[in-house]
């Protein structure tokens, strides 16, 4: 039997407030809350708790033949306990049917999967425990931010004990193939690899209301031959969304959830078809190929790259900044720095700075330029890495890595046998030290000798004049 794999992705960021200049080093707190309670509140009445019910209510009335699956950032799960506890509870009641799977992501819905391996693996294990302790299931596929994949990547997420990971069907690391089958890892063959159709996706995501569309208005019955045809030779048909799509990017009088509620009840009608998780799927068929892709791919834009997030030099400026403070931040134990610090790299303060003209489809921003954008993040930025770098040197001591200790250990050898050396040398040539990184040391350790050897001169002389 043929599969259909829909995948949800949730996440909701944390706005920053205007943050200026001279708040830099006077003002720590960074967030819009007003904006931040009224998102998630928005959000909850339009997508969340209606598209929740009617999920839960397809599974219910098909008998457990309709299967879904989500990903959820920290960041949203966190601002579903603040503001809106009734959408972290239906998401609960989802997870009670097991008809739903729940894939890891990075906690932070960032882009920490390119800038650094050491975080990638803290921010998976963190977005991997909240998933266990709220909806009791323990992870087993991956989906990065943005869908961004390469081949050394999936490599990467397998070593960390995933089998499956989700990637866009982009034409370019497709070419002639399809996207409707299960594939396999370039660097690591025994990684799944389920792509997006991003064709049939977009259908919905971005065209449902578009009266201007040839296709308009799209149905439920032409939508399934669509599906279904392209099911004849093939084998999955993924359909990777935008959570919000249901509700907020599509609003419920175009009709959405009438449509997917008739979708969903003609596919269950279906006996050739039937809805899959990401699991099932890759136990269901076998990869049909090794696929290459050794530069990353995404699903953001028509270049399906990394540029939306990374095209400019104003992007890429605030990236590194960003990722620099990496290996202090985790020196640190203080929850206000560590929260700041995944609240950051949420993907969307990178996104904001894009110079590019077309934004996935929506182009949302609170700011009136990308510039703005830039200089806001970088204040922020600026505040935080004072902050950071204010660990006390200590703290930094007790947490070294046994590399760094060793290092340690071998300077200040060095220092000690260079002092020996200048003490022994004391009383005779003046001792030649290198000019490294103990050079002031060893400065230190001259004075005591010249001093005893000054005491000496002085008490020789002072004997003779006695004796005259």
């Amino acid at each position: 039997m043929k599969n259909i794999c829909l995948h949800f992705s949730v996440h909701q960021p944390f706005q920053l407030r205007s943050y200026r200049f001279f708040d830099i080093g006077q003002d720590h707190y960074y967030y819009d809350d007003f904006t931040n309670r009224s998102n998630a509140l928005t959000i909850a009445k339009r997508c969340y708790i209606p598209m929740n019910n009617l999920l839960l209510s397809l599974i219910h009335a098909n008998k457990k033949a309709f299967k879904v699956s989500f990903s959820i950032s920290g960041s949203a799960l966190e601002q579903f306990e603040m503001y809106t506890p009734e959408v972290l509870n239906s998401f609960k009641q989802l997870a009670a049917t097991g008809c739903v799977e729940f894939v890891v992501e990075p906690d932070n819905h960032s882009l920490v999967s390119v800038a650094n391996q050491e975080e990638l693996e803290l921010q998976i294990q963190a977005n991997a425990e909240k998933i266990e302790a709220l909806f009791g299931q323990k992870p087993k596929t991956f989906c990065n931010t943005g869908l961004v994949y390469s081949d050394e990547l999936g490599k990467k997420i397998y070593d960390l004990g995933f089998h499956t990971i989700l990637a866009e069907g982009a034409d370019q690391i497709l070419g002639w193939k399809s996207a409707n089958y299960v594939y396999c890892d370039d660097a690591q063959p025994r990684m799944k690899v389920l792509l997006r159709n991003y064709k049939l996706t977009d259908d919905v995501a971005l065209r449902f209301s578009n009266q201007g569309w040839s296709e308009w208005p799209l149905t439920a019955d032409k939508y399934v031959g669509w599906v279904a045809s392209s099911l004849e030779k093939e084998d999955v048909v993924n359909l990777f969304f935008q959570y919000e799509t249901f509700g907020d990017t599509q609003r419920a009088e175009t009709g959405i959830f009438d449509f997917f509620s008739a979708f969903v009840s003609m596919i269950v009608a279906n006996k050739d078809i039937a809805f899959a998780t990401p699991s099932e799927v890759v136990k269901n068929f076998q990869p049909i190929s090794v696929l290459s892709v050794p530069q990353y791919s995404s699903c953001a834009d028509e270049e399906r790259d990394l540029s939306a997030w990374l095209g400019n030099n104003l992007q890429k400026q605030a990236f590194d900044a960003m990722y620099s403070l990496q290996k202090t931040v985790r020196l640190h134990s203080d929850s206000q720095i560590l929260a700041d610090w995944n609240r950051l790299q949420s993907s969307e303060n990178l996104r904001y700075m894009s110079t590019k003209f077309f934004s996935n489809g929506k182009g949302k921003t609170p700011y009136q330029t990308p510039y703005e954008a830039f200089i806001n993040f970088m204040n922020v930025l600026s505040d935080f890495t004072e902050r950071v770098n204010a660990l006390p040197a200590e703290t930094k001591m007790s947490v070294m890595s046994a590399e760094e200790l060793d290092s340690e250990i071998a300077k200040y050898t060095e220092i000690l046998k260079e002092l020996e050396n200048a003490k022994k040398n004391s009383g005779k040539k003046k001792p030649v030290v290198k000019k490294t990184a103990t050079k002031k040391v060893a400065e230190k350790a001259e004075k005591p000798a010249k001093t005893v050897e000054k005491k000496k001169t002085a008490t020789a002389t002072k004997k003779k004049v006695t004796k005259k």
